[in-house]
C-alpha cells in the first residue's frame, strides 16, 4: 500500500467524544480490486463497518459514485448503472441488521453524463431501476484546471455548456439532485450554474475542491482568497449545500499521510477550523453537512479521529446547528428515509 494502512493508523489512539452523537456520513466509496496505485485496493462493507463502528454513532451513510463496477458491455451511457446495480446489493445487506444497527448506503448517488442533454433521461431511468428504493441522484466530476498535475475530467467551461445545462434540468425534473466534484479556481462557475438551474439542489464536495500543491504549493496568499470568494458566491445560491471533509486528500497540500505518526484530532482540528467555518459562515448549518469522504480520506488519519476533530471544531455551535451538521442536512438532502 502507498500510505499508511490500518496499522499506521492505529498508532494514534483517542477515546470517542460525545459517542451518543447522531451521524449520517454524506459521503463514502466502496469499491474492489482498484489498481495497485490507489491507496486501499479494496473497500467494501466489512472495510466501511470497520470504520463507521470505531467509535461514533453513525446511524446511516450515502454512497457517491467512484467509476466502479461498471458494467463491461452495452451502450457506454449506460455502464455507470453497473455501479448503482453493485451498491444496492450492499446495501440490503447492511439493511439486513446481520453487519449491525448502522444503514450503509441509505441513498445512493451513481453517475451519468449531462453533457447528453436530454438523451441523459433513459440513463437515469436505468439508474433507478437498478436501486428504486436508495438512488437519489448522480454525480458529474466537472475539475478542470490548469495545473497539469491535476486529474481533469471535463473541458474548460463545462457548467456554462448548453447540452450539460440541459440535462441538469432533466435531472430536476426528475426530483433527482447533483453532487459535483470541482477544482477551486470552478466555484464562481458553480454559482453561475447554480442560479441557471435554480430548483435542482447541487451539493458541492469537499470544501469546494481546495488545491495547495502542484502549481499552487506554496500560494496561500492568491489560493486563500480566491477560495473564500468563491465559497461566497456558491453558498449566495439557497440551491447549494456544501460537504465539509476531503481534507485528508494529499492534493491539500498538509502531507499528513506521510507522517510517521498519524495525527491527532486536536491538531487537525486547529486546522480544519479556519476552512470549515468559512463554509459554515456562508452556507449556515442547515447547508453544511461533514463527510468522511473514506477511503479516500483514510490515507491521513482514522475516523474516530476525524470525527472527533469535527466534533472540537463544531463546539461553538448550538445543539441543533451541530445536529444539522452531523446528522439532518445529510438525510433532508439525500431523502433518507427512517
Amino acid at each position: 500500500m502507498p500510505f499508511g494502512g490500518n496499522d499506521w493508523l492505529a498508532l494514534t489512539q483517542e477515546p470517542t467524544l460525545e459517542p451518543e452523537l447522531p451521524i449520517c456520513d454524506p459521503h463514502h466509496h466502496f469499491w474492489d480490486l482498484r489498481p495497485q496505485s490507489t491507496p486501499y485496493q479494496r473497500y467494501l462493507l466489512h472495510e466501511l463497518n470497520g470504520d463507521i463502528y470505531s467509535g461514533h454513532n453513525v446511524l446511516s451513510t450515502v454512497f457517491l459514485e467512484a467509476r466502479s463496477m461498471y458494467r463491461s458491455g452495452g451502450p457506454e451511457e449506460l455502464r455507470p448503472a453497473g455501479e448503482v446495480e453493485f451498491v444496492q446489493g450492499l446495501a440490503a445487506a447492511s439493511a439486513s441488521g446481520v453487519y449491525g444497527p448502522s444503514r450503509a448506503a441509505a441513498s445512493i448517488i451513481g453517475h451519468a453524463d449531462l453533457k447528453l442533454a436530454g438523451n441523459v433521461a433513459p440513463v437515469l431511468e436505468a439508474l433507478q431501476a437498478a436501486s428504486p428504493n436508495r438512488f437519489r441522484g448522480i454525480r458529474h466530476n466537472v475539475t478542470w484546471n490548469t495545473d497539469p498535475t491535476w486529474d481533469n475530467r471535463e473541458t474548460q467551461g463545462i457548467l456554462a455548456d448548453s447540452s450539460f445545462r440541459e440535462g441538469a434540468k432533466v435531472l430536476s425534473q426528475k426530483g433527482l439532485v447533483l453532487d459535483i466534484m470541482q477544482s477551486f479556481p470552478q466555484l464562481p462557475e458553480i454559482a453561475d450554474f447554480a442560479k441557471a438551474v435554480p430548483d435542482l439542489p447541487i451539493i458541492v464536495n469537499h470544501i469546494g475542491g481546495v488545491s495547495r500543491v502542484g502549481i499552487y504549493a506554496n500560494k496561500d496568499d492568491e489560493v486563500i482568497p480566491a477560495w473564500r470568494e468563491g465559497i461566497t458566491a456558491v453558498a449566495a445560491c439557497p440551491n447549494v449545500t456544501v460537504k465539509l471533509g476531503g481534507m485528508g486528500m494529499p492534493r491539500f497540500g498538509y502531507g499528513w499521510h506521510a507522517r510517521e505518526v498519524p495525527i491527532g484530532s486536536e491538531e487537525l482540528a486547529e486546522t480544519m477550523a479556519p476552512w470549515m467555518k468559512h463554509c459554515i459562515e456562508q452556507f449556515g448549518p442547515d447547508r453544511c453537512m461533514f463527510e468522511s469522504n473514506f477511503p479516500p480520506d483514510k490515507v491521513s488519519f482514522s475516523y474516530n479521529v476525524m470525527y472527533n476533530a469535527f466534533k472540537r471544531l463544531s463546539k461553538e455551535y448550538s445543539d441543533s446547528e451541530r445536529a444539522a451538521m452531523f446528522h439532518d442536512t445529510a438525510v433532508r438532502v439525500y431523502r433518507i428515509e427512517d
